[in-house]
């Protein structure tokens, strides 16, 4: 359900149509690896085995920081169950969730909701920051481009107006000029009554920007999963094993035929991105960790990574020393987690807890944003 690769955006930028047309810019807004379409496929095997989480209970060492909870650390079990054939499972196998291993993170503080426009607005003001999806390509980047086409721009969600098959996801994505965090559709769109939206359109770079400025860093994946988990071992989200507990919806994902214009329901209460906190939090005191926006954070992404770390329990660990995507070897991406508002069983079920996400780190688009975290012993920053 995500673009993420370069080449999407390299390809595109020799056929790109200005706003709107089906164009891919790659460098920095470049792809979105497609998700495999369902297949019948071999069985899932049996649910990997979780182990209690063991929360540190250590006490947080002062009040929180403005916006930020106390997150305890501790001992718990990292990864996801291969989830085909559970209900509401979807159709991929999740295997870069696996092996299901021990990890133990220290305690740390983690903002309760994702960045929001009016808090990068205040960054944007004091520094003059320019985001990536501002800054026009140049011609280094993209030699074979024509110059017209070298155009800032960013990474849109352009449903198409009848069913399609799911299989090429060009079919509802598009390199838009003009998209960026203030105009999150492109020309024509700006942020009005989205103060408290999380912010869209970042580049790695530009959310590391942001929480430097902050006095804050990005979450390790660890970090985030175990934050995410709220305690809780081996469930398929972030509130347990029912999608909608109770019959209420409990995160903003997709409900409709997937990617026909209008035909996101609402069902949650929105279609597309909603304001931050707008469901109950987890026990951990997080809003809108499954759905509602895709979350940078800081590893570097591998499908094999987990199957490096051995037995035992591993401490702290800060991801792989670089990136291989097999789908996509010479991207450099990093991990993303959560999920989005375009998340569907249909196609997408990443918003389930312990999946994950990857994306090429120069690659925005308006359903990827951030959150931040702050070390237990830091005064500020890292």
């Amino acid at each position: 359900m995500k673009p993420r690769s370069r080449k999407w955006r390299a390809a595109a930028v020799a056929l790109m149509v200005v706003a709107g047309a089906v164009a891919w810019m790659a460098r920095g807004r470049r792809a979105f690896e497609p998700v495999a379409p369902p297949s019948d496929g071999p069985p899932p095997p049996a649910p990997a085995a979780f182990a209690a989480t063991v929360p540190a209970l250590t006490l947080a060492p002062g009040p929180a920081p403005s916006g930020m909870v106390w997150i305890p650390g501790g001992e718990f079990s990292m990864g996801a169950a291969d989830p085909r054939g559970l209900e509401h499972g979807g159709h991929e196998p999740m295997s870069d969730a696996r092996p299901i291993h021990r990890v133990y993170v220290d305690p740390f503080w983690m903002d309760a909701t994702e960045v929001t426009n009016e808090e990068f607005e205040r960054f944007v003001k004091a520094t003059g920051y320019v985001t990536v999806a501002e800054q026009k390509p140049t011609r280094e980047e993209f030699p074979t481009a024509p110059l017209a086409n070298l155009k800032a721009g960013s990474v849109v969600f352009t449903p198409p107006s009848v069913e399609v098959p799911l299989d090429d996801h060009y079919r509802w994505w598009s390199y838009v000029a003009g998209a960026s965090w203030r105009h999150p559709e492109g020309p024509g769109s700006d942020l009005r009554r989205r103060g408290r939206h999380p912010v869209v359109h970042v580049a790695y770079e530009d959310a590391v920007a942001y929480a430097a400025w902050a006095e804050k860093r990005l979450p390790t994946e660890a970090e985030w999963e175990f934050a995410a988990r709220g305690g809780l071992s081996g469930k398929l989200y972030p509130w347990g094993d029912d999608l909608k507990p109770g019959g209420r919806w409990a995160a903003n994902i997709y409900e409709g035929r997937f990617p026909i214009r209008g035909a996101d329901l609402g069902e949650d209460g929105h279609v597309g991105v909603a304001p931050v906190g707008q469901f109950s939090p987890n026990a951990y005191g997080l809003y809108d960790v499954a759905g509602n926006v895709w979350e940078w954070v800081t590893d570097w992404y591998r499908l094999d990574y987990y199957a490096t770390l051995g037995p035992g329990v591993a401490r702290n660990p800060r991801g792989p020393a670089d990136s291989f995507d097999p789908a996509e070897p010479t991207e450099k991406k990093r991990v993303h987690r959560g999920g989005s508002y375009l998340c569907t069983e249909q196609y997408c079920t990443r918003y389930m807890i312990g999946t994950r996400g990857k994306g090429e780190v120069r690659t925005g688009s308006n359903h990827l944003g951030f959150r931040c975290a702050r070390s237990a012993s830091a005064r500020a920053g890292v």
